[in-house]
């Protein structure tokens, strides 16, 4: 993997040369500092760097982009089901914030 996309503040930055268990241990010490400034790139191409406020409850994704000869690694699958009729949305099968609540169908 040669590059980490992040969504932060509906914008999307990227790092590279790092591994995803970097990444997620930096941001998740920072949140635990209470602040933390991650670097970060802004922008294809040319790139220049930019600067994310990590705090508690921000809001931050994280997501790998893998090379096109990589494959496919165990526990990357989809969480959707992926024998939905054609032209309806899939139906989340991921983890839930109430999973007591029966789904709306």
């Amino acid at each position: 993997m040669a590059r980490i996309d992040i969504s932060y503040g509906g914008q999307r930055y990227s790092v590279g040369n790092r591994t995803l268990e970097e990444l997620h241990r930096e941001i998740r010490q920072g949140a635990r500092d209470g602040q933390y400034w991650l670097a970060v790139n802004d922008g294809e191409g040319s790139v220049s760097p930019a600067y994310l406020f990590i705090t508690p409850g921000v809001p931050i994704a994280v997501i790998p982009v893998p090379e096109p000869h990589d494959p496919p690694t165990e526990g990357n699958g989809t969480p959707f089901h992926e024998s939905q009729p054609e032209g309806f949305a899939p139906l989340w099968n991921g983890p839930t914030i109430h999973p007591g609540r029966s789904p709306r169908l």
